[in-house]
């Protein structure tokens, strides 16, 4: 199936996949190898639907917001489910093993897979509503919660990568962009940091690394379910940078309280957790796209002068 081509809208040029729903920005920039991936979706669904037999709606959400192609489905048995074609990345490649380590405690089930082709089946969450519609301090609880059932240590059978391989990764991102840094210091600080937090961690579980708000759903068997898990094996209390990066206002108006409360909740060591979300807000100050550059940079400042560190 060819992708074809819309008129621009807004300024952006999309293509659309009219079989399946889809609509993608189509910025010129777009990286060949995404958008060869693009191209053999289509293709991809088709196969897959076939061979398990499924019945497919129209995305939950267009494929620019998360790098994957997420759709309501129903098998042969009338199950409902939700199938995912991710487009492969660094931190997406163990998604599917994670899920299988976890089992569905407390993540979605995994039902199915395709791993050459990176393609689950999994169990729908009903109702489904965002843990990002409830107060943030009722989310720091639930995360809480699914983060301690979650972090465990995998066999040696098991090979998950290092904590440290993600963080060499975004530190490799960065020392290319940092000449571009408004402030080099302080990205460098972040480097370091990453590489000292790594070598003192006094406990190595697997991590989801990306929990938040937005990734936890409500469902039937249990009250929320976590979804989108990107394990990596490392410290916990790394763990709980993502969510405390989701809570920006109270992160910046409040900051010691605010790691100290979340980290007391996950019964790990405030300081560390301070010290992870600093070197996270550094790095990711010149490593990320532009339009957060400023927010990181200004974050990571408020870190230094008012968190203790």
């Amino acid at each position: 199936m060819e992708i074809v081509p819309l008129q621009r809208r807004l300024g952006k040029q999309y293509a659309v996949f009219g079989e399946f729903g889809m609509m993608v920005p189509m910025p010129p920039s777009l990286e060949e190898a995404r958008l060869e991936w693009l191209r053999g979706l289509p293709a991809t669904i088709s196969e897959i639907t076939t061979r398990w037999s499924l019945s497919v709606g129209r995305p939950f959400r267009t494929f620019a917001e998360d790098g994957a192609w997420v759709a309501p489905a129903t098998d042969q048995n009338g199950m409902d489910a939700v199938l995912k074609v991710s487009f492969p990345h660094f931190e997406e490649e163990q998604e599917i093993q994670g899920l299988r380590f976890w089992a569905g405690e407390p993540t979605v089930r995994l039902l199915a897979a395709d791993d050459a082709r990176h393609v689950m089946l999994l169990e729908r969450c009903r109702p489904g509503t965002s843990l990002q519609e409830r107060p943030e301090t009722e989310q720091d609880v639930v995360i809480a919660g699914r983060l301690h059932r979650m972090w465990k240590q995998p066999s040696a059978a098991q090979p998950f990568r290092p904590l440290e391989a993600m963080l060499a990764y975004w530190c490799e991102e960065a020392e290319r962009a940092i000449a571009r840094a408004a402030d080099p210091g302080l990205v460098r600080e972040g480097i370091a940091l990453f590489s000292r937090l790594s070598g003192t961690a006094n406990q190595r579980f697997l991590l989801p690394t990306d929990l938040h708000a937005g990734n936890v759903l409500s469902a039937g068997r249990v009250p929320w379910l976590a979804i989108d898990p990107k394990p990596f094996l490392g410290d916990p209390a790394y763990d709980a940078t993502q969510h405390l990066l989701n809570c920006r206002d109270r992160l910046l108006d409040r900051p010691e309280l605010t790691i100290r409360k979340f980290a007391d909740l996950l019964e790990v060591d405030a300081q560390r957790v301070g010290l992870w979300t600093f070197a996270r807000t550094a790095v990711s100050s010149v490593a990320i796209d532009p339009g957060e550059a400023g927010w990181s940079m200004h974050l990571a400042r408020t870190l230094k002068a008012t968190a203790s560190l």
